[in-house]
């Protein structure tokens, strides 16, 4: 991956990008890139935890995930709209939608927040969320565009920026044996 930087152009011994750090705008952009990993990182962990315990939020206690309730019913099954419904709604509070759906908020929360294997995370989060915007088609204010879309676009630029080596493990985490041999693992 090429990262083209408006004060520098450096690159790490080990491929990665690297980042303007004396530059002020630099600076802001690593800054920033990270508070909006940490960001949707929580975005992925909230919705896991408020599915599975039911935290009153958008999940009432009695439906929680750990009382019986199912984490992808509500959506799918009553949200689903346009070419996709009927899928959707036959797909509906199954226990393998259920398990991987929860899996993977809770995986891609994780690596977000955590700022490891951002490409797993991204790619798994973009189709999550994609997933997610074919399930109400088309959007309620927009021919197309809506934040799932927005949010999955987010997840490729802070991906692409190194967001997890700023407030992150993500240098620690490339510098891993396994990850170096493993590019997609970054």
């Amino acid at each position: 991956m090429t990262t083209v930087h408006r004060h520098s152009s450096e690159t790490r011994a080990d491929g990665s990008p690297g980042t303007a750090r004396s530059s002020p705008v630099g600076a802001v952009a690593r800054y920033s890139a990270a508070a909006v990993r940490l960001s949707m990182g929580w975005v992925f962990l909230w919705a896991f935890f408020d599915k599975t315990f039911g935290l009153g939020h958008e999940t009432a206690s009695k439906d929680a995930w750990t009382n019986g309730g199912s984490p992808t019913k509500g959506f799918l099954a009553f949200a689903a709209t346009g070419p996709f419904k009927d899928f959707y709604n036959g797909v509906a509070g199954q226990a393998w939608a259920d398990w991987l759906f929860m899996i993977g908020l809770l995986c891609i929360g994780t690596a977000l927040v955590l700022g490891i294997a951002m490409r797993a995370a991204a790619a798994a989060g973009v189709l999550m969320l994609v997933l997610m915007w074919t399930v109400v088609l088309p959007p309620a204010n927009n021919p197309f565009m809506d934040d799932h879309l927005i949010y999955a676009m987010v997840l490729v630029l802070i991906t692409a920026l190194g967001a997890g080596h700023t407030w992150g493990l993500g240098r620690t985490w490339e510098s891993l044996a396994l990850v170096r041999r493993t590019p997609w693992l970054r």
